[in-house]
């Protein structure tokens, strides 16, 4: 069984460096019809050279999965914008695409929880649609032969099996180019890890254990049980099932997520994997970044030995 370590956007390692920088609505609106775009532009220039530094740095550090911002195009969604950004960078998306495929690294992205795909409020539903095309234009960018995005089932109102059928109605009239790219996650405070891996069965699209979300919010349901078929989902994937991983802050049922990852839990967690013996890779998410994967990784090699490393953050059970 092969685990890989990875993080989520900002690499600590890199002071100083972000590929989220913004450009808010408000601030747009008060500039000169000529200033506009020309900020944009800047704007968007840095993110992707940062972004180009932080690869580079994954690489050079021997991480193989990374999670890319959201926030890489300021207002690149925004209805009253609409700025036509893909053939301006196109040779830096290019650049970044042959980076990946240079280095084999797995990418993915998490739409924010503006996101709700099964929304009562339509608009909501379709500003969502908008929202996962700007995700799927920038794999297509990127060259990334395979896309995946997080998602949240999202809205619980009306009852939780209502809003799961509205949920896999809205699944169903989206585009394909938008649903294959898809796997859904289960939260901490309404939809529990059965409940959304019965919908991941249902449309036929792997599930992303939240380990953390699970303590925070489930029924009774041990996650021993569930494990295997969350891991069989992914059957048929080109890449291994994905895991997050955080630690509470504060408490065992805290949802906010610690700076570090307590090393204990996640090795327990992993010896509850091993019987199935399939590959994963874990997002590790925690307020230190790149820095908490080094340390996880430190951890992990004291508390089992026996453990084989491949390289800095990849090893065997």
């Amino acid at each position: 069984m092969r685990v890989r370590l990875g993080y989520v956007a900002i690499a600590l390692g890199l002071p100083h460096t972000t590929s989220s920088g913004n450009v808010t609505y408000k601030y747009y609106q008060k500039l000169k019809a000529e200033e506009k775009i020309n900020k944009l532009k800047q704007v968007t220039y840095a993110n992707l050279m940062a972004l180009k530094q932080i690869l580079e740095y994954n690489q050079k550090k021997e991480i193989h999965f990374y999670r890319i911002t959201s926030a890489l195009v300021p207002l690149g969604t925004h209805p009253e914008v609409n700025w036509d950004y893909r053939p301006i960078f196109n040779v830096e998306f290019k650049m970044l695409g042959d980076l990946l495929r240079e280095s084999k690294m797995r990418v993915d992205t998490h739409p924010d929880q503006f996101n709700v795909l099964n929304s009562l409020d339509e608009q909501i539903v379709q500003n969502t649609q908008r929202n996962l095309w700007f995700h799927v234009r920038l794999f297509q960018d990127l060259g990334y032969p395979h896309p995946k995005m997080v998602l949240h089932v999202g809205s619980a109102a009306g009852g939780k099996k209502v809003a799961l059928e509205r949920f896999m109605d809205n699944f169903r009239r989206f585009p394909d180019e938008i649903t294959r790219c898809l796997i859904l996650e289960n939260d901490d405070k309404s939809f529990t890890a059965k409940e959304t891996l019965g919908l991941c069965q249902k449309l036929g699209i792997p599930m992303v254990l939240d380990v953390h979300h699970h303590l925070c919010n489930n029924e009774g349901e041990a996650l021993k049980q569930l494990l295997p078929e969350i891991l069989h989902t992914w059957r048929g994937e080109a890449l291994p099932a994905k895991i997050h991983f955080s630690s509470p802050k504060d408490g065992a049922k805290d949802k906010k997520h610690a700076d570090y990852i307590d090393a204990g839990s996640f090795v327990e967690f992993l010896e509850l994997c091993q019987p199935f013996n399939q590959d994963i890779d874990v997002m590790i998410e925690a307020k230190k970044k790149d820095s908490a994967l080094f340390k996880l990784a430190d951890s992990i090699r004291y508390l089992r030995k026996d453990w084989i490393w491949r390289d800095a953050s990849t090893f065997e059970l």
